[in-house]
């Protein structure tokens, strides 16, 4: 039987893998179209969460208009707007409630999406039913309905945006999965197109010991889990950081796995300053001592000068997760947080485009 041409070029662009890069306000880029080739999806980051829970909704201003970002990226690349973040979820808190505000909320940003130009939307609610950054002021306990309602929410959204694509950025810790169970996830899974997996900060404040932010054992069992519970992996981009992070340890630190660390937030649940993340575009020297750990898959160094404990990822090692992840799982795609993190010659971004090529 013959095929046209038309209609194997379309099969053709529907399968190939989704390269999404966030692009943030704190963190601007001027990158060149061969700089940015072959990625699908460039996100904006971010839209505040009360502005879609009033009639008429809040004006969002984007730090970079649609059209100059277009520029940058090849034709077709669909830029999407990114509502959220990770200590913003006040606004869908609201919004989730019930029938009337889940509507009134999805026409909100349907309208936004549609007055600037936008493709998609990332829903970046990323701890619905608890644990985001207010989880001992505002405690999970008063989250419980937003378990159920989170899927209504997404479906909402979805419906009112019709055939623009709505991704949803998702924790990669299973203790933060609160409201991806296995009754949750087939109503979430099918009601969004997209699931940007945040398979990086799997060591955060949180912990009182040493880790990998980002390993490729830790995101394998990130999406594993996720797969377990009813995600379709070919929805799913596996998510890498363009930065490193680092945590200050109570004593020497030997190994990657299981230094006992300072206090890394207070009672409260706030940051005591005792860690952050710096971007491959600082360029932090400590990061040409790293060792590789070949065992978990990821790249670590501790600073006796500062105890300081170092993680990051590393281009062998994302090698390693297109062949033993994207590849092994069958996912759509990747995706990365973000552009204007990378380093001055795009280490990161060429390492993706490298791993893209092989699938």
């Amino acid at each position: 039987m013959h095929i046209p041409r038309a209609v194997t070029a379309a099969s053709a662009a529907a399968a190939a893998p989704r390269f999404a890069m966030y692009y943030d306000q704190w963190h601007t880029a001027s990158p060149t179209k061969d700089q940015t080739a072959g990625i699908t999806h460039v996100i904006t980051a971010f839209a505040s969460t009360t502005l879609f829970t009033s009639d008429p909704p809040g004006t969002y201003t984007p730090f970079t208009d649609v059209a100059t970002l277009r520029s940058q990226f090849a034709d077709g690349t669909k830029v999407c707007m990114a509502i959220g973040g990770w200590g913003d979820t006040a606004g869908f808190s609201v919004g989730q409630k019930d029938d009337a505000s889940r509507k009134l909320y999805a026409k909100n940003v349907a309208s936004t999406l549609d007055s600037l130009g936008y493709d998609c939307v990332d829903v970046d609610w990323e701890y619905p039913g608890g644990n985001g950054d207010d989880y001992k002021t505002n405690p999970n306990s008063g989250k419980t309905d937003e378990i159920a309602n989170y899927a209504l929410l997404l479906q909402e959204i979805k419906s009112a945006i019709g055939d623009k694509e709505l991704s949803i950025a998702v924790p990669g810790l299973e203790r933060d999965m609160i409201a991806f169970t296995s009754e949750q996830v087939p109503k979430i899974n099918a009601a969004v197109d997209v699931v940007n997996v945040m398979s990086y900060d799997l060591m955060n404040r949180r912990d009182n010991q040493t880790n990998h932010h980002t390993s490729v054992k830790g995101s394998l069992n990130t999406v594993d889990k996720y797969i377990s519970l009813g995600m379709d992996a070919a929805k799913m981009n596996l998510g890498f950081a363009f930065y490193a992070k680092w945590f200050k340890t109570q004593g020497e630190c030997t190994q990657p796995i299981g230094c006992p660390v300072v206090a890394l937030e207070d009672a409260n649940g706030g940051d005591t300053g005792q860690s952050s993340a710096v971007t491959f575009k600082e360029g932090p020297t400590v990061l040409s001592s790293g060792k590789a750990d070949t065992d978990e898959g990821g790249q670590w160094f501790w600073d006796s000068s500062t105890s300081y404990f170092w993680t990051w990822d590393t281009p062998d090692f994302i090698a390693q997760k297109f062949e033993q992840i994207v590849k092994a799982r069958g996912l759509g795609g990747v995706m990365a947080w973000s552009l204007g993190e990378d380093s001055s010659d795009w280490t990161y971004v060429k390492a993706l485009q490298t791993g893209l090529a092989t699938l």
